[in-house]
């Protein structure tokens, strides 16, 4: 039996008046409850019991003993009690690293309606495009968009997210339209350097897998920028669909190279490994599971090239 027992045990041979009444409480013999009140003792330096035949009686030291002994157990009742609620009732601040453009695009009605169902979870959210490590920067969650690598984290899997190359018509009315992943060296292309490797692209068409070596005009760290930058006639970008499905949807953007396809990554909740996963932590998880589930929005658009785009003259390569 450790202290915090024999503590406990002490508590209550003295409530009970008798070591025989704590023993049954606590689940042991007499002669065992007797002798660790000793050891106890022992450990203490201090007699906190006078023992007679008849009865027991707190010493001064004993009396001390008690009534600090008797309020630690009882905030560690109530620290427990508190813990277990906390695993039924989501509530406290959860901190979240999230990316930008996911975070302000799709991210903010979510945690808004979130919050309405869960209003005892406070949130506060980190925006970054970076990967973060969120031990050592005190997040509870991490929302990341990529294809995971090996991780000491856990990681739960919330949405898909596919890739499309994009350019505005108008880039492509005055440079050509790509039809071979080669075509991309003698364009001007926007490069997100958040990726591992930024610099090349890999694309598949049936059993033809094709990696491409390209040199950006523009390198940026958000996609938000990107798309911008693609819109207004800048060059050729490489972004996830819940970037611009909406500027596909309007024709300010079309789909480049849309017979080949990109690898696609996914958007997956991220969490230190631990016993038992917090009640906020897992009520936001199983929320954005169903918030954006196996089939979101961004992933149900497929728009081909424009009509004036693919009436253009392509730029001379392979078909």
């Amino acid at each position: 039996m450790d202290k915090l027992q024999a503590m406990q045990l002490f508590t209550r041979v003295v409530d009970a008046g008798s070591f025989t009444a704590g023993a049954e409480q606590m689940g042991i013999s007499r002669a065992l409850a007797s002798k660790l009140i000793q050891n106890l003792e022992d450990a203490l330096g201090v007699r906190l019991l006078n023992r007679t035949t008849r009865r027991i009686s707190l010493t001064d030291p004993g009396k001390n003993y008690y009534q600090r002994v008797a309020d630690l157990l009882s905030q560690l009742a109530e620290a427990e009690a508190e813990a277990a609620e906390l695993q039924v009732e989501p509530r406290g601040r959860l901190r979240v690293s999230v990316p930008i453009s996911f975070a302000v695009d799709h991210l903010a009605a979510a945690f808004a309606d979130f919050q309405r169902r869960f209003p005892r979870v406070d949130l506060e959210l980190g925006l970054n495009d970076r990967l973060v490590d969120i031990v050592d920067e005190g997040y509870d969650l991490a929302i990341r968009i990529s294809r995971l690598a090996d991780s000491s984290l856990v990681a739960r899997r919330i949405a898909p997210a596919s890739l499309a190359v994009v350019a505005s018509p108008a880039y492509l009315a005055e440079h050509g339209t790509p039809v071979h992943p080669d075509d991309l060296a003698r364009h001007a292309i926007l490069i997100y350097t958040l990726t591992a490797k930024p610099e090349e692209w890999t694309f598949l068409r049936g059993p033809e897998s094709v990696s491409v070596k390209i040199h950006g005009k523009l390198h940026v760290n958000n996609g938000d920028f990107i798309a911008a930058t693609a819109i207004h006639g800048g060059g050729i970008g490489l972004l996830p669909n819940f970037i611009i499905h909406e500027a596909l949807r309007s024709g300010r953007l079309v789909q480049v190279l849309p017979d080949w396809i990109v690898p696609p990554i996914g958007i997956y909740a991220v969490y230190p490994q631990t016993r038992a996963l917090p009640a906020k932590t897992r009520a936001l998880i199983d929320f954005l599971v169903e918030r954006f589930g196996p089939e979101p929005p961004w992933e149900n658009l497929r728009i081909p090239l424009t009509a004036d785009a693919v009436r253009k003259p392509p730029v001379k390569g392979r078909s």
